[in-house]
C-alpha cells in the first residue's frame, strides 16, 4: 500500500505544482506567452524531478498511467501493480486539481486542442510526445544501460523539452491522470476531449515501450 499512496501523493504534487503554475503565468488557451509556456514546463519539469527523488526509491515515481503501462509492457512489474498504480495515481490527480479548484478564481490548467489545432493534429502529438517521454524513463531507469541516480534528473528535463515544444498544440498532458483531474471539474472543452489525453498517451507509452524492447533488449539471438 506504500507505494500506491506514495503514486497518489507523487501525481498530486505533480498537478498541484504543474497545473498551478500554468494558472498563476497566465499558460491557458486564451494567452499562451514565453513566459507562461517556459515556467509552466519548468513547474512540470522541477515536480517531476522532486518527486522522483522523494518517492523514486518508494514506487519509482511513475506518476503517470502511460509510464505504468510502459513499465509494464516491458516486463517490469506485475498487472496488479499496474492497475493500482493506475487507479492511485488518478487518484491524487483529482486531489491536486481540487485544491486547484478551492484557491483558483478560474482555471485549472486543464488539457484541451488549442486554437487552430485539430483533434486528429492533438492526438497525434499527444501520442508522438508521450512516446518520447517514456522511451526516455525506460531507458534512464534501466538496470544496466540507465543513468543511475541521474534518472529523475533526466526525466525531469525531458518533461520540460516535451512541454516547450507541446504546449502550443493541446497545453501538453502525457499524462492521461494529470489531464482527468482537471478535467472534472473544468468541464467544458477539457471534458469533451478528454478522450485524447487518455487514449493518445497510453498508446504513446506501449509505442515506448515496443521501441525499447527493440533497441535495449539484451536477447542475442
Amino acid at each position: 500500500m506504500k507505494k500506491y499512496l506514495a503514486e497518489m501523493i507523487g501525481t498530486m504534487v505533480l498537478v498541484l505544482m504543474g497545473c498551478g503554475a500554468a494558472v498563476s503565468l497566465g499558460c491557458t488557451p486564451a494567452g499562451v506567452g514565453v513566459p507562461g509556456v517556459v515556467g509552466t514546463a519548468l513547474a512540470f519539469g522541477l515536480a517531476v524531478v522532486a518527486m522522483a527523488y522523494a518517492i523514486g526509491g518508494i514506487s519509482g515515481c511513475h506518476i503517470n498511467p502511460a509510464i505504468t503501462l510502459g513499465v509494464w509492457l516491458s516486463g517490469r512489474m506485475s498487472g496488479k501493480d499496474a492497475i493500482m498504480y493506475m487507479i492511485f495515481q488518478v487518484i491524487g490527480a483529482i486531489i491536486g486539481a481540487a485544491i486547484l479548484f478551492a484557491i483558483t478564481p478560474g482555471g485549472l490548467g486543464e488539457n484541451a486542442c488549442q486554437e487552430g489545432i485539430s483533434t486528429g493534429v492533438g492526438f497525434i502529438a499527444e501520442l508522438v510526445f508521450t512516446c518520447v517521454f517514456v522511451l526516455v524513463v525506460l531507458g534512464t531507469t534501466d538496470d544496466k544501460k540507465g543513468a543511475g541516480n541521474f534518472a529523475g534528473l533526466a526525466i525531469g528535463l525531458s518533461l520540460v523539452l516535451v512541454h516547450l515544444v507541446c504546449i502550443r498544440y493541446t497545453g501538453t498532458s502525457v499524462n492521461p491522470a494529470r489531464s482527468i483531474g482537471p478535467a472534472i471539474f473544468a468541464g467544458g472543452a477539457a471534458l469533451g476531449q478528454l478522450w485524447i489525453f487518455i487514449v493518445a498517451p497510453l498508446c504513446g507509452g506501449a509505442l515506448a515501450a515496443g521501441l525499447w524492447k527493440m533497441i535495449g533488449c539484451d536477447c542475442e539471438k
